[in-house]
């Protein structure tokens, strides 16, 4: 059993496999965004530039996308908002914790995902600023998944 690194604690072939292998689609905004955030940690470029909506992708490739895979090291996904969808129309706020060097950043983003026949696509997202990131509080558990304390551990 390999848990999906999507955070839902669910084995990854009964969570975001079946979607990364195009057997399922997602059914909210929030799956398609804990699916995509699996896809970047499992290297699924494919399923990365076919869940972007092609109105809002501009020039991105699947090349890119793969070598973006092999450059972050992520570490934890923490969902922080996700509405309920209006229509065809959601919003996700996420956290995702990556690996700059031997520091552990924080990435932040509200996502806007679109329905079109039947399947959500990831649209754009708003940043949050880099003075408004949240940093992990001394006490709390470390977002690199070691089980202990973020001042025992990425935080000492």
């Amino acid at each position: 059993m390999t848990q999906c690194p999507c955070g839902s604690q669910a084995d990854y072939a009964l969570c975001c496999q079946p979607l990364h292998l195009q057997q399922h689609r997602a059914a909210t905004p929030e799956q398609l965004m804990r699916s995509r955030y699996s896809a970047f940690v499992k290297g699924e470029a494919h399923y990365l530039l076919m869940t972007h909506h092609p109105d809002h992708r501009g020039d991105l490739t699947e090349a890119e996308l793969a070598e973006s895979c092999r450059q972050t090291q992520w570490q934890r996904l923490e969902i922080l908002d996700a509405p309920q969808a209006q229509g065809d129309e959601g919003e996700v706020a996420f956290r995702a914790w990556f690996r700059d060097g031997q520091a552990l950043r924080p990435f932040e983003e509200r996502s806007r995902f679109v329905r079109v026949e039947g399947q959500w696509l990831y649209c754009d997202g708003q940043f949050a600023p880099a003075g408004a990131r949240s940093k992990p509080q001394r006490n709390a558990p470390c977002p690199c998944g070691s089980g202990k304390k973020f001042k025992r551990c990425c935080g000492a």
